[in-house]
């Protein structure tokens, strides 16, 4: 881990233990004290599970390309992104590079190959979302009453997210947009690197051609929607359902519906690239929008701290325990300073 990510970590707990500490300690301990165990592990069981559908999705993806995976060999590579993905303030998009390398890099695959699976898991995971979000958003102005700055924060959001997946779709369908991409991307290592341009120029050439022809493969593959897509609503189904499972553990009966509310806007401002996992601004949002719906603070506290041990810790903490296993360098390996070959084939000098 870094410097700067090990900053943005420290800042984002000391958030969140200001926000405990004006809430009550000792309020938010008691309650703690009352919480049904059995529940509690119900709601780990349904995280761990959701780890499995998230796998699954991939897989499934990774099934039509020649990449040779299994499914175990792949659910630590998908924890290990997860937990990269909650120390990078980069909107949950700092793990995926992580997620295509280490594939490649393991499975003798081109990383061109790798980053069109993590892409096109990633759409499919985001194009849910932003239905939900739309809904939620239009739902939550009429019973919540949201300031006007954090509804404009929020749809301009909601509009970049829809943004950056219809440049990634666009991409996918249009080669002529792939040169515009290689010709930007070119201006920028050519002023950073001065020797062996041309093979850096032919590696990414490749990289991004490649890229694209396996993006129309994936994309196109109608058998894999079918399945994808309607997986990842059920995802996000069982992301709200581990929430409730944690409010009937402290006793609590907040409507499901309104949870969901709840949960996708807070996950919208966990998407935004300002702390680690948002942490610190998801737990606040959660808290004031439990509070604002009629939970008390010191009910919404304890139920967001353990919501956020297991949807945020527990996934970074089983990920960064797993990372040693593939090399200390991952991260670095998929840096810009990572030479052309490498870029081509990481396997080629493991």
């Amino acid at each position: 881990m870094d410097k700067k990510s090990a900053f943005f970590i420290i800042l984002s707990i000391v958030i969140l233990a200001v926000m405990l500490y004006f809430v009550g300690i000792d309020k938010i301990i008691v309650t703690l004290k009352n919480a049904n165990p059995a529940l509690i592990a119900l709601a780990i069981g349904v995280q761990i599970f959701t780890y499995l559908l998230y796998n699954l999705r991939w897989k499934w993806i990774i099934n039509i390309t020649d990449i040779k995976v299994s499914f175990a060999q792949l659910l630590p590579i998908t924890m290990v992104g997860l937990a990269v993905n909650n120390i990078t303030p980069s909107g949950r998009g700092g793990g995926e590079p992580v997620r295509a390398y280490i594939l490649a890099e393991q499975h003798d695959s081109y990383l061109k190959d790798t980053l069109a699976t993590v892409v096109a898991d990633r759409m499919l995971d985001t194009f849910p979302f932003i239905v939900l979000a739309i809904i939620t958003i239009a739902a939550t102005v009429f019973y919540f009453q949201m300031p006007t700055w954090l509804l404009i924060i929020l749809i301009l959001a909601v509009i970049a997210i829809v943004a950056i997946l219809g440049i990634l779709i666009y991409l996918c369908i249009n080669p002529n947009f792939g040169y515009k991409i290689e010709k930007f991307v070119l201006r920028i290592v050519n002023r950073v690197y001065k020797k062996g341009s041309e093979n850096m120029e032919k590696t990414i050439h490749d990289n991004i051609f490649g890229f694209q022809d396996t993006m129309k493969v994936l994309i196109s593959n109608r058998k894999v929607l079918y399945y994808t897509i309607p997986l990842s609503f059920v995802i996000w189904v069982f992301e709200i359902l581990r929430v409730y499972i944690v409010f009937l553990a402290f006793g609590a009966t907040l409507n499901v519906v309104v949870i969901g509310e709840v949960f996708i806007i807070a996950s919208l401002v966990g998407m935004i690239p300002l702390l680690p996992g948002g942490l610190g601004a998801v737990d606040g949002v959660m808290v004031g929008f439990y509070s604002k719906a009629g939970v008390s603070m010191s009910l919404a506290a304890p139920v967001t701290l353990i919501e956020r041990l297991i949807s945020f810790w527990m996934a970074t903490i089983i990920g960064l325990v797993i990372l040693p296993h593939y090399g200390s360098s991952v991260l670095d390996r998929i840096s810009v300073g990572s030479s052309a070959e490498s870029m081509d084939n990481p396997q080629d000098d493991a």
